[in-house]
């Protein structure tokens, strides 16, 4: 099925099926071609590239026979952009199609206004360099989910358009029918008179602060379920705070701090959706107070993260203990120092 191809790249050969016959295109490949993406199909079939027998096809919707002969020539991959950088990474697993890394506080994960520079994906340009197969043509990591600037915890990444379109579907449907899961740790003011719940709440960007989220009716769907892990009482022997574990069904912005702030549980540390839950700081011992003085972000870490591998298929599993910082403040908690 695969040639070299005279542009560097290289060049698949398909065979259009009995079943097939009067089939789009576009659909074709999809269903044929596993290494790219429906997307990245889309837009070699636009570019010319694709020819059904000897001419060029540039219509995705374009319905082929029975018996043709299907060309893609897929050039090679331009340099990455941004370009990488010496960026040390905690990895915890690396493979030809995926890398897992436990991202610490501090680090964005893609280059943004004000974040030009020194974030994950220029580390993982660097880390990867060649291994990397041209998603949508450039040499770069896939990016199929996000943690924020301030939150630790496990992440992964795709190194070839397979492997980008498997997550990103795994990603989408957030183990709603699939095997794929990921689990917060969350420190929050306060004990939820229960041990455990969901809040299903939409969320949209703030009505006045844009740079915040909040629940709105009419934003998009969000799902978090919540367990009660520890209950942390203060210097007056009351419950003050909470070691929650948290479950996303689905992926918003800010998911986890949005909604344990509109529960009345914000995050410890959150300046953005807690600001008001300062003063309980007094309730704390002073041991615990610098704690979470030094923490100086959102008390939020991800913790796990399981997924079926692109290629194998296989559910692989991975558990990330607590940073210095948040374990420091667990402990201070416990001996409600």
């Amino acid at each position: 099925m695969e040639q070299g191809s005279a542009n560097g790249g290289h060049r698949l050969v398909v065979t259009v099926a009995g079943d097939e016959g009067s089939s789009r295109l576009d659909r074709v490949l999809a269903a044929r071609v596993a290494e790219l993406s429906r997307s990245r199909l889309k837009a070699l079939i636009l570019a010319g590239s694709v020819t059904v027998g000897s001419a060029p096809v540039r219509d995705p919707a374009y319905h082929v026979g029975t018996g043709d002969t299907i060309t893609i020539d897929v050039p090679q991959a331009v340099p990455a952009e941004p370009a990488g950088e010496d960026i040390a990474l905690d990895i915890v697993y690396e493979d030809d199609d995926i890398i897992v890394i436990d991202k610490p506080k501090g680090l964005v994960v893609h280059p943004a206004a004000g974040h030009e520079t020194g974030t994950l994906v220029n580390a993982l340009i660097a880390h990867c360099g060649a291994s990397l197969s041209g998603i949508g043509g450039v040499r770069r990591p896939g990016i199929v989910h996000r943690l924020d600037k301030d939150t630790s915890g496990l992440m992964v990444a795709a190194k070839n358009d397979r492997a980008h379109q498997s997550l990103t579907g795994q990603f989408a449907d957030h183990g709603r029918t699939g095997q794929m899961r990921r689990g917060y740790l969350a420190f929050v003011w306060g004990a939820p008179n229960r041990q455990r719940g969901t809040v299903d709440a939409p969320i949209d960007r703030h009505p006045q602060a844009r740079e915040k989220m909040a629940v709105r009716p009419g934003g998009r769907e969000a799902v978090t379920h919540w367990e009660v892990q520890e209950t942390f009482k203060g210097r007056d022997g009351k419950p003050v705070a909470a070691l929650l574990a948290c479950q996303l069904e689905t992926g918003r912005t800010h998911q986890i701090r949005v909604h344990m702030a509109h529960i009345g549980h914000p995050l410890m540390g959150d300046a953005v959706y807690g600001p008001h839950f300062k003063t309980k700081a007094s309730h704390l011992g002073p041991r615990s107070q610098a704690a979470l003085a030094a923490l100086d972000r959102q008390a939020l870490h991800a913790y796990l993260l399981a997924l079926e591998h692109p290629k194998t298929g296989v559910i692989m599993e991975w558990i990330s203990d607590l940073p210095d910082d948040l374990a420091l403040l667990r402990d201070c908690l416990r001996a409600a120092l």
